[in-house]
Parts: C-alpha cells; structure tokens; sequence
C-alpha cells in the first residue's frame, strides 16, 4: 500500500508545531511528510519588535529547521509556494510542484494596509527577519547621520509608528528603551527624538484591561512616547505622515514610518480558490477547510469564531500552537484511517505584552492581572516554554531568556 504524502506549507509557529509533532507521532513506514518554506530557518514572530529596534540580535528570533526537524524522517523543501491546485490535489512552488494526499496550509500573514496613500512604498513592516533588521539598520542611520548635515532635519529623529494593537506597542516598548542607547552613541539630546504611535481607536490596545492600558501609557509616556488616539493615518509620504484627528489634518516630518496596524492571512489562500471570509478560511471543527476532506487550515490563515463574543480569535502564536497539536492528531488519525476526528477547543491562558525588556503587562489564568516584573517574568517564561515544547533542553538553552533581572 503506498504510504500518504502529507504536505506542510509555512514554518512559523502552527506549521513547525505540526511538523514537530508529527515526526514523533508517526512512523517513517506511515506517511511521507515534507515541509515546504522559503527560509531555510524558522523564526519567532513575537520577538520581531525586538530585532527591529536593535534590543535583541535577528540571529537570536531565527532558528535553523534542521535543528528541530530530523530531516530523515522530513523532507525539507526550501522554496516559495505560489498556489494550491486542490482540483489536482497538487503544490505550484516558485521552483518546482508537489503532490499531496494530506494538505496542511500554514502560510502566515502578510500587512494589511487599507488602501492608505503611499503605504507600501514609503513605510516599514514589522513581518518577517528581513523587514526587522532593515528597520534597525534606517534608524540608526538617519541617527548617524543626523550631525552629518549642515541643516539638521528633525525627521530624522521623528519614529512614527501606526498602529496601537501588541505589535505596535510592544515595539514602542523596545525604542522606549533602545533610544538612550542611540542618543548617547551618536551625541545626541535625548529630547529631540519624537516616538508617535498613531491608533485609530480610542485608546492603544484596544480590547485589553482599562487599568492595564493606562499602566503601559503611563509606562510608555514616562519614556518619552507619544500617543495619538482616535487619529486615522491619511498618507505616507517619503518624508512625513498625514493623519486626521477631530477632523483636522496634522502632518508630522518624518522619515521612519513603521506600519504595524493589521494583518491579513497570505494571499495564497485566496489565490488557491478556498472560500474566504476576510481572507481567510473559516474552519470547520476538525481545522478542515470547508469541502475539503484532506485540507487543514492553521494560524493566520484559519478563521475560528468564539462562540461566547461572536468575533474571531486573535491570530496568536498561542492559538496558532493549540491549533498544530489538534491538527497533527487529525492528520495522523486520516493516516491510520480513523474517521472521528478530534474537534479544536482552544484554551486561552492568559495573554501578556511587553512594554520593553523591563516591563510588561497582562491578564493570565482567571483574569489575574500582571503588573512590571511579575509580567516581565511571566512573558519571558512563555517565550522559554515555545523554546522546550518545539526543540527541548538543548533550543531552550542556546536560544531562552534567562535575563529576569535586566
């Protein structure tokens, strides 16, 4: 009997999972399975922020697929997925095709823009390695080169950042503490530098704890942030943004602008003729895409409703995890030819945020709320426990976060 290929496109948080626990669950005589990324190496989204303002190293946010995955149990295909031809039950990639009995779509986000003026062109997004250490690279620039010019220009100094939601905040949280670093560095006065956060809704984060809201503004604020609440982003220009607040117009002199105010799920998804709701796929219970008895849709491009609110799940690495574990039960079981497929009933802990490496905040089991270093402790704890669930000991050890007290 011929064994199942079982294809697993994207390697960020769900499709790594998946992969993870499938080449321990499933024997080499069981299935094929092959893992299909355009990076030879995985990476943790949620430290992102941190590599794009310089606090933390990109080599420290990326981690290598052969170092998780026995690639004498996986195949690796590095290369770019550019459709999903279900009616073929085939893979088009930049480079070459697969064919699959079992599909597992993982293919992340990419930036939502709204159709904003200029966006694309002249702002930065925090999504992947690459975009981060440009970021880091164009902030310390225009510093270095800001006593270089005979007219000094204030948008050199000038970090707009739009968007109040995690990304843009705890990015926030890490300049807070990284432009000290920079002003001493290259001479210049702590007072000339302008952090903006542009968010459209009436207060950063939105959703969150009123009184934990107000500890991160107050905490941020205290570091020199300024927010602009209620204020829609207008345009990008190559040196300044555009915004609109109680119906007037503001411009802001800058040459850093970085977008951090909405993702959608990869236009693959799209692209391959699965129905989308928002595009994405909404799931079934199973992670099933809709009429399709061997699809699983995770992460960003999945979907799930919450039944007590009536909105969406956030697309959270903690979702995103939970999700690989049901997903990788089911494919196993569509394996061994096991019709009862398990249902996915997320959990959700708790959710913490950064305000830099010293500081933090959230809400954890039974809505207790985190303040400063017990939540600094807490999110560095759930960074170290991703680290151990997906390589053990030896990940946790070359890539954890052992630094509590500083």
């Amino acid at each position: 009997m011929r064994k199942p290929n079982i294809v697993i496109l994207g390697a960020g948080y769900g499709g790594m999972m998946t992969t993870v626990k499938l080449q321990k669950s499933l024997g080499i005589n069981e299935a094929t399975i092959t893992l299909v990324n355009k990076n030879n190496y995985h990476y943790q989204t949620t430290w992102l922020h941190e590599n794009a303002a310089g606090t933390l190293h990109h080599d420290r946010t990326r981690i290598p697929i052969k170092e998780v995955v026995n690639t004498n149990k996986i195949n690796f295909v590095r290369d770019t997925v550019v459709k999903v031809k279900t009616d073929e039950k085939k893979v088009k990639l930049q480079h070459g095709e697969l064919t699959y009995d079992i599909l597992v779509v993982a293919l992340g986000f990419e930036a939502a823009t709204f159709g904003i003026p200029g966006l694309i062109e002249n702002a930065f997004t925090i999504g992947n390695i690459n975009n981060a250490r440009v970021i880091r690279e164009h902030i310390e620039y225009n510093f270095a080169m800001y006593h270089n010019e005979q007219e000094k220009n204030q948008a050199r100094l000038n970090i707009v950042v739009g968007g109040g939601g995690f990304t843009g905040v705890e990015f926030i949280g890490e300049l807070a503490n990284r432009i000290p670093e920079l002003c001493k560095e290259y001479d210049i006065d702590k007072n000339l530098v302008r952090i903006i956060n542009v968010e459209s809704s009436p207060t950063v984060l939105p959703g969150f704890d009123p009184q934990l809201v107000e500890y991160a503004m107050n905490s941020l604020e205290s570091r020199g942030v300024e927010f602009v609440t209620g204020a829609m982003l207008k345009e990008c220009k190559p040196e300044s943004i555009v915004y609109e607040k109680d119906g007037k117009q503001v411009e802001v002199p800058t040459l850093t602008t970085v977008w951090a105010a909405g993702v959608r799920a990869n236009t693959v998804v799209e692209k391959s003729g699965f129905v989308t709701n928002r595009g994405k796929v909404e799931v079934q219970k199973d992670m099933r895409a809709p009429g399709y008895n061997d699809v699983f849709v995770l992460g960003d491009c999945a979907l799930i409703t919450n039944p007590e609110s009536g909105h969406p799940y956030p697309p959270t690495a903690q979702i995103a995890i939970q999700e690989s574990q049901t997903v990788a039960q089911n494919v196993k079981k569509l394996v061994q030819g096991t019709q009862e497929l398990k249902h996915f009933e997320p959990k959700i802990l708790g959710t913490v945020a950064s305000l830099g490496h010293n500081d933090a905040i959230g809400v954890i089991l039974n809505e207790r709320k985190l303040f400063g270093f017990k939540a600094t402790v807490m999110k560095k704890m759930i960074d170290n426990r991703y680290l151990l669930k997906l390589g053990g000991l030896s990940l946790l050890m070359r890539k954890g976060k052992f630094n509590i007290f500083y």
